[in-house]
């Protein structure tokens, strides 16, 4: 496979996480500051396609630009949603109780999942500030133009909707324990992952190794809990498929880590992309979203064996 072979596709998995995986995403995230964001975010999508296709230079960095305004007041309803999440002062004499039925189980703390939450929120600037200097030509911290444009793909969809769906089975499994621990390992593993461009191979291949497990055990609760939620087998069949192509893409990432980090036989980097990231991609992350999208009608929890809930 050439390199234009894979521009092309690592566009368009690029093109499908602004136009498609990030709105339909949001939709999924509670919170009344994300309703004008989700209106007006096609826009500034569709200017980021433009700036995709066009040649490297001033009018393509621009238009990336604009479009990493976007994601910049998307990272801006973080500290939102924290300020949101606090509890209520008390009124003196009277403290305050939540509302029937919110939050998770007592003991059950819901930060995991809030940070998963959180960090869905913040990666699409992250991607589109990648996206800024590579359309601009400009090698953003000495990086490869190449490496800054897989850049773009990873925090989409490692990023935003990796950790968008860790938390949203952290929700439906009612925090519990091992779903903290997915919710908490994927943004984990990100991070390090992140921390790695900077840092070095060895550190790369603990954020895969962190960010693997963490999405292995979102695939397992997903298979296990989620996916026996509701009867509907269009919802059952697209989770299962989201769930499963998990097992090879991480698979998939954790060798190419390794093989980067020890100089071990690994797949290029093209062929990456044509399997890691496009069932990343279009198997996992939108047929994700597709399926909670359907779960949301769900007025109320939704009983899954073990005691755990999913909600829609």
């Amino acid at each position: 496979m050439g390199s234009i072979d894979m521009i092309v596709l690592v566009d368009i998995v690029v093109a499908v996480g602004m136009l498609v995986v990030v709105p339909m995403g949001l939709a999924l995230m509670d919170g009344p500051e994300l309703t004008r964001l989700r209106t007006l975010w096609p826009a500034g999508a569709a200017l980021g396609v433009i700036a995709l296709v066009l040649p490297r230079g001033a009018t393509a960095g621009v238009l990336a630009g604009v479009y990493a305004l976007f994601t910049a007041a998307l990272a801006l309803q973080a500290p939102r949603r924290i300020l949101r999440g606090r509890p209520p002062r008390e009124a003196p004499g009277r403290p305050a109780a939540p509302p029937a039925g919110s939050g998770p189980p007592p003991g059950r703390s819901p930060l995991p999942r809030e940070l998963a939450f959180l960090t869905a929120l913040v990666t699409p600037a992250i991607a589109s500030t990648a996206m800024v200097a590579e359309r601009s030509g400009f090698r953003l911290f000495g990086f490869r133009l190449e490496t800054l444009r897989l850049t773009e793909a990873h925090f989409h969809f490692a990023g935003f909707a990796a950790a968008l769906i860790a938390g949203l089975v952290c929700r439906a499994e009612g925090d519990s324990a091992p779903a903290r621990a997915a919710a908490l390992t994927v943004p984990g593993g990100t991070a390090v992952v992140f921390a790695g461009f900077f840092a070095g191979d060895w550190v790369q291949l603990a954020g895969a190794a962190i960010l693997t497990a963490g999405m292995w055990l979102v695939g397992w609760l997903t298979w296990r809990d989620v996916r026996g939620a509701g009867t509907d087998p269009v919802i059952r069949g697209l989770l299962a498929l989201s769930a499963s192509v998990l097992a090879v893409t991480m698979l998939l990432a954790l060798d190419w880590a390794l093989g980067e980090a020890t100089g071990l036989p690994h797949l290029p980097i093209a062929w990456m992309a044509a399997t890691h990231g496009v069932l990343n991609a279009f198997g996992f992350a939108l047929c994700g979203v597709l399926a909670w999208r359907r779960l949301r009608p769900f007025p109320s929890p939704v009983a899954v064996p073990g005691g755990s809930h999913a909600t829609g």
